[in-house]
Order: C-alpha cells, then sequence, then structure tokens
C-alpha cells in the first residue's frame, strides 16, 4: 500500500512533457498580439483624437471624457475582434498580488436582443469592494466603497484562458471612498512625477532639450519549480511557500553544477509555453537559465519604464503559475522554500532615461568629463546613503528575512558598490587629484592568450557584486535586495522618491553657488565633492556576507536589522515624513495605512506557519515516529523471547531513545509555542504583536525543525510521510 508520499513521487516520475505550438518561428511575428497598443490604437481612432491620447499619455495630463468614450469603443471593438467577452479594471491592491472584477460588454435591449457596449465611464472608473482588501484602517467592514481609475500610461490587454475565455484587463488605481490610494500603482505614479520634476532642471543644467526623465526597470524573476504532486503532498509548501521542515539532501547546490546547466526537459516546455503567452502579452523576456539551487530558475526581460516593467512582472508572476499548472508544476515565488539552499530575489536594475535618448546612468567613454553623468551618479548614491534605512524598509518582509544575509543574498545592510575603476574616479575628484591615465573607452580590451581562433573580450569598468544589496553595474543601479514574491512598486516608489529628494538639495544649492558668482561646473564639482565625502560610509566594495563587513559596517553607524517587523518602524520616521508625505507620495494617514497592512501581513504569515508547523509535527511526524519507535519495540521484545542477551540489541534501544528524546522536545516546543501564541493574540496594539510574532514565536520554529530534520535521517523512509528535500528538488 503506497503512502501518500509514495503516491506522489509515483506520479511525479510518470509525468509526459506538453507539446507546446507556437504562433509563429518568428517572434517578432507575435510580440504584443494581445496588447492594445498605441498602434493598435492608431487603426480604431480618429487621428486628431489619438493625437491627444498620445499626448495625454506622454505628457501625464488627463484624458477628458468625451476621448474616453472613443478611446472605450475603440478598445471594445479590437478586444471583440480577439474573442473578448469581458472586462475587468486589473489592479494591485496591497495583498501584493493583482485583483479583477469581470462585466461583460453584454447589455440586453428591448424584445429579448442585446448589444455589446463599453462607454468611456466604463474604461475610466469602476467599483471593486473597497472593504474587503487590506486598507489600514482606511476602510472598515460596512464601509465598502472603493473606486479603480483607468492608469493610460499602461496598455490595456487581453488574458487568455483555455480555448476560449478572453478578457480586456484595464491597468488601473485604486482609491477609498475618501480618495486615498490603497494600491500600489498610485503612489508610484506619483513618485514618477516627483522625480521627473526635480531631475528635468538638473538635466537642463546640461542639456536644455530635455523636457522629460523616466525612470526604468528591469527585474530579474527568480524562482523553484517543483512537481505538482509533490507540492500537494506537502501541506507547508502548499499552505505557506515554504518548506517548514525538510533535512537538506546529501547532494544539495555544493557542486555548483545545477547554475547554466542544460535545461531539464519538462521545465523547458514549461519556459518555452510561458515566454510565448509572455510575448503576446508585450512582457520582452529576454532571457532564462537555471539558477544556482536544484530546481531554481530566472526569466529577466528588456527594461522598459517603471510603471509599465511593474504591470508586467506582476501579469508574468500570475501567468507562471497558470501556466505551470498545465504542465503539472507548481511555481515557489517564496524567497526561501527550502532550508540549505540559495533563496531567491527579484533584482531590480533602474535607470534614469531622457527624452533625447540618454542614458542618465551611463558614462559614456568619458566618465571623468561626463559631467552630467557623474552628477546623477553621485546624487543617486548620496540619496542611498541618506536614506538608507527607507530602502531597507522597502524590501522588508517574511519571506525576505529568511532570505538576506544567508549567503546567496544581500545582508540587511544597505551599502553601494561602484566597481574599483568608478571608486578612483570619485577619490581624485574628492582629493583634487590630478586625474591618472585611464582608457576613454567604456569598455576596454581584455587579451586572451588562448588561440588566435578566440576574438578579444570586452572588459566592462565595473565587476559585478553579487553580494552587494544596491550595486552599480555599467549604465544601472541593480537593487539586489528586493524578494522574489514582492511587487515591484515599493522599493521602486522608495527609490524614486529618496533620489527626487536628493535632486531637489543639489539643485538648491548649485543654484546658490551660481547666484553668489562661481561658474556652473566649478559648483557642480564643489557639491559633488562634498557628497562623495559624505557618502564614504555607504560604499564598500567588498564581501558582503563576511561577519567583518558586519562589524565595519557598524563602526560605520550603518543599520543592520534582521527582523522586518522592526524595519517597517523607519517608515514612522521623520525622513519618511519628509520624504514622502511632504512630497505627496503618500497622505499621512496612506502612509500609516501601509504601515500597519505590512505589520499585519508579517504577524499572520508568521501565524499561519506556526499553525502549520504545529499541526505537521502532531499529525504527521510525531505518529510516523511513534510507529517506528513501535516497530522497533516489537523487534527487542523478540530478539529477547529468544534469547540473545542486551548487545544484540543495544543500538536499538539506543535509537529508541534518541527517537523518543526527539519526541519529547517536539512536543514541549510545540506546546509551549502555541501557548506563547495564544498570549501574544490578546495584544492589540498591530506593532507590538508583529514584533512578539517575530521575536517570541518564530525562534520556535528552528527548535521544532531541528528536531524533526534529524528524525528525518533515522526513521523508516517508508513510514516518513512527507516528500523529502532530495524528491522535491530532483524529480522533474
Amino acid at each position: 500500500m503506497y503512502s501518500t508520499r509514495m503516491n506522489a513521487v509515483k506520479d511525479a516520475f510518470s509525468r509526459k512533457n506538453i507539446d507546446i505550438d507556437r504562433p509563429s518561428g518568428k517572434i517578432s511575428d507575435y510580440f504584443a498580439k494581445n496588447v492594445f497598443t498605441l498602434d493598435k490604437m492608431r487603426l480604431f481612432l480618429a487621428d486628431d483624437v489619438f493625437e491627444k491620447v498620445e499626448e495625454a499619455i506622454s505628457t501625464g495630463n488627463k484624458i477628458n471624457r468625451n476621448i474616453a468614450d472613443q478611446v472605450a469603443n475603440a478598445m471594445k471593438s479590437w478586444a471583440i475582434e480577439k474573442g473578448a467577452t469581458h472586462y475587468t479594471h486589473w489592479f494591485q491592491p496591497l495583498t501584493g498580488l493583482t485583483a479583477e472584477k469581470h462585466d461583460t460588454f453584454f447589455s440586453p435591449i428591448n424584445s429579448g436582443k442585446g448589444i455589446e457596449s463599453f462607454a468611456g465611464k466604463n474604461l475610466v472608473q469602476g467599483e471593486p469592494d473597497g472593504s474587503s482588501f487590506p486598507s489600514g484602517g482606511l476602510r472598515t467592514t460596512h464601509e465598502a466603497r472603493g473606486y479603480t481609475a483607468w492608469d493610460p500610461s499602461s496598455p490595456a490587454f487581453i488574458v487568455e484562458v483555455g480555448t476560449s475565455g478572453r478578457t480586456l484587463c484595464i491597468p488601473t488605481i485604486f482609491i477609498s471612498y475618501g480618495g486615498e490610494s490603497m494600491d500600489y500603482k498610485a503612489p508610484l505614479l506619483v513618485s514618477q512625477q516627483f522625480l521627473q520634476k526635480t531631475a528635468v532642471p538638473v538635466c537642463n543644467l546640461f542639456d536644455r532639450n530635455v523636457t522629460r526623465v523616466i525612470p526604468t526597470l528591469g527585474w530579474e524573476q527568480e524562482y523553484f519549480l517543483v512537481d505538482e504532486a509533490l507540492y500537494y503532498a506537502r501541506p507547508d509548501l502548499s499552505t505557506t511557500g515554504r518548506t517548514l521542515i525538510g533535512h537538506g539532501p546529501a547532494k544539495g547546490q555544493q557542486l555548483d553544477d545545477h547554475y547554466f546547466g542544460s535545461i531539464p526537459e519538462r521545465v523547458y516546455t514549461f519556459m518555452l509555453e510561458l515566454e510565448t503567452e509572455a510575448l503576446k502579452l508585450g512582457i520582452p523576456l529576454k532571457t532564462r537559465h537555471n539558477e544556482v539551487a536544484p530546481g531554481q530558475y530566472e526569466f529577466a526581460p528588456v527594461f522598459d519604464e517603471v510603471n509599465r516593467a511593474v504591470d508586467q512582472n506582476q501579469l508574468l508572476m500570475d501567468l507562471m503559475q497558470r501556466v505551470a499548472r498545465r504542465h503539472k508544476l507548481r511555481v515557489l515565488l517564496h524567497e526561501k522554500p527550502f532550508a540549505g539552499l540559495n533563496g531567491s530575489g527579484k533584482h531590480n536594475n533602474w535607470s534614469l532615461k531622457t527624452d533625447t535618448g540618454v542614458n542618465l546612468l551611463s558614462p559614456g567613454k568619458t566618465p571623468r568629463k561626463n559631467i552630467q553623468f557623474l552628477t546623477f551618479f553621485v546624487n543617486t548614491i548620496k540619496a542611498v546613503n541618506d536614506y538608507a534605512d527607507l530602502l531597507r524598509a522597502s524590501i522588508a518582509s517574511a519571506g525576505n528575512d529568511h532570505r538576506l544575509g544567508a549567503n546567496e543574498a544581500p545582508p540587511a545592510i544597505i551599502s553601494v558598490f561602484i566597481g574599483s575603476t568608478l571608486t578612483q574616479v570619485l577619490q581624485e575628484i574628492a582629493e583634487k587629484v590630478k586625474p591618472g591615465k585611464m582608457d576613454e573607452y567604456e569598455k576596454m580590451d581584455l587579451k586572451l592568450n588562448i588561440h588566435n581562433m578566440i576574438p578579444d573580450v570586452l572588459l566592462d569598468n565595473t565587476d559585478r557584486n553579487r553580494t552587494s544589496p544596491f550595486a552599480f553595474t555599467g549604465n544601472k543601479f541593480e537593487f539586489r535586495a528586493v524578494g522574489s514574491s514582492a511587487n515591484c512598486s515599493f522599493p521602486m516608489t522608495i527609490l524614486n522618491s529618496i533620489v527626487a529628494q536628493q535632486l531637489v538639495h543639489f539643485k538648491e544649492e548649485i543654484d546658490e553657488l551660481v547666484q553668489s558668482g562661481e561658474k556652473k561646473d566649478g559648483a557642480i564639482f564643489r557639491v559633488l565633492r562634498r557628497y562623495i565625502k559624505d557618502c564614504e560610509k555607504v560604499l564598500f566594495e567588498g564581501d558582503n556576507y563576511s561577519e567583518a563587513w558586519a562589524k565595519e559596517a557598524q563602526k560605520r553607524g550603518l543599520s543592520n536589522i534582521k527582523s522586518s517587523a522592526h524595519a517597517f518602524d523607519f517608515l514612522q520616521s521623520k525622513d519618511a515624513h519628509k520624504v514622502l508625505v511632504e512630497n505627496g507620495i503618500f497622505q499621512e494617514k496612506e502612509l500609516e495605512a501601509r504601515y500597519e497592512v505590512l505589520l499585519e501581513n508579517y504577524q499572520m504569515k508568521i501565524q499561519i506557519e506556526a499553525r502549520m508547523l504545529g499541526d505537521l509535527a502532531s499529525s504527521e511526524i510525531l505518529p510516523a515516529s511513534i510507529k517506528y519507535v513501535n516497530t522497533l519495540l516489537e523487534n527487542i521484545k523478540g530478539l529477547k523471547e529468544i534469547g540473545l542477551n542486551k548487545s544484540a540489541y543495544k543500538s536499538q534501544l539506543e535509537l529508541v531513545e534518541y527517537i523518543n528524546e526527539k519526541i519529547q522536545n517536539i512536543n514541549s516546543n510545540v506546546t509551549a509555542m502555541i501557548k506563547e501564541r495564544k498570549k501574544i493574540n490578546k495584544t492589540t496594539d498591530v506593532s507590538k504583536k508583529a514584533k512578539a510574532y517575530g521575536d517570541k514565536v518564530k525562534p520556535y520554529f528552528d527548535l521544532i525543525r531541528n528536531d524533526i530534520d534529524k528524525l528525518e535521517l533515522v526513521v523508516d523512509d517508508k513510514l516518513w510521510p512527507l516528500p523529502k528535500y532530495r524528491e522535491l528538488l530532483f524529480v522533474k
């Protein structure tokens, strides 16, 4: 008789690959096929109307209701041609996921007939329930009204489900009846406007033709894949997204043989279908590969404007789950689904570009002479230096606490890596030293004396530092500390805002010096020179994983808050109010609401994990272990009955004692954990409750797990109830 675990393993081994039928051999033939792009809009709108819409999107101005009616009619015609029967306002509430409420285009008319209709009012505004989403007190149970409002800057798209389901999805913001933001998109849009407002005047110091500055984002999405049967045979995995127990396999990632290795065939077919569906939705996936841990993979797209890039990432995460199910796989987006193996991040590659086509963070051929690059480069570092704690809060979560600093991700200490070349440049500016000889090209020839057939390799002017949470990588900053399950909006909102705030200070200082008679370039270098000296504490070129860095960071006065429950407090600081409230990114009550939502989410996730761990220990692990003890005792009894002396069953007695000790420890710690939870649950203060769960309940997880994982090594394999790491990670 097979156990649940053995049945799951058997099912996993019997999987067959699905044949993927791509629309065309050329991606360009179907890229953005299901997106209502400007080119498609042009086909359905009169020229004058289209020009007004295009202008509104590029300038951020509002679209009036008359034009909205025409856009809605055009959008409906296109969607119906594509087979859509319903539409939805697609928004991003504070759950971190996306939400949608579908309405049909169909409207009944007289004589039992009907028509398809979609007016401008349906496009511009919707009304989902405002009380059932996390709101941090902005809405209560009896206050149900909330509104969604169209975001024209992010194109509508059609989601295909099965062979016939087609729904038009319209990206929107989500606000309360009182107008307060209850989503991730609205503050992000405001932060982009703030950044543009402050960055353009700085750009105009160098180029008067610049009228817009656009933050860009290229995210890298890491994830794990496990077989669906094994996933459901692990209640902890299917409930919390991570394995709460499980001993590491004999072979994990220590040989580094999975990284960039050949992609397993079943995984490859999943990737192929996912890429096809993503590309149809205009998500420009560029890269796929095996990551470091077994069963871990990564996708990365071409960068885009931040708001659209975030929408694409949220859409991709949903798409990953739906496609995986068709392949009898499950996607794990938790930051640390397996203990002892690398966790998953979502590296956010952030930069700034102008409407004149310039990447403001690209050094060009002569970094020393490129004052514009140095200005934005140094100001970004200064922003991170001054507001590092806000960045730490932006990537805080219960899941990311397991990953940060765990020797595969940056630590909770925020620092900046810029590479040896740019370090030298900044030192020379700060010290007024005459620049030494330096190659004027962004990339230098690296001569390889291997074989005449091997071409010369171009060497970048910076190395990469995968241990740094905020690293410059040639023409962008890579914010590596963002967790894999996170909505990128919040860290990008914070980053946009702190850089914008810093640019305000910079421009004020330059204007003051110029008005006092100093030449512009001299004023810029004087201010940059001071900024460079001010930022010495946050610049670090070494191994961020090392204990030596933690000690050095402490000497420098850098924060090292490892618990998210405590890191969230930075959102209540004077800096948070100064940057986020005074500049209109959040209203005071909106920021307070997010603080409460984040704390509640943190506390509830640990609470769910605690309940699940207690259930697994009591109903799965202890019964299996006791059953094995009884088997051993029966065997010992038989050996005694045939007259053998104690030496014949000594090892079995010791094993019984060992297992019994672990059983007692587990039972004792589970009981203590439950008692602690019940005491904390009486607390009404959301901050105290979250911190207590993190500080007093969470420590029991390791104690309970340690004993369970030791039992896994000695209990009869046939009796062990849950799929083991060797099965979860290597059965494909």
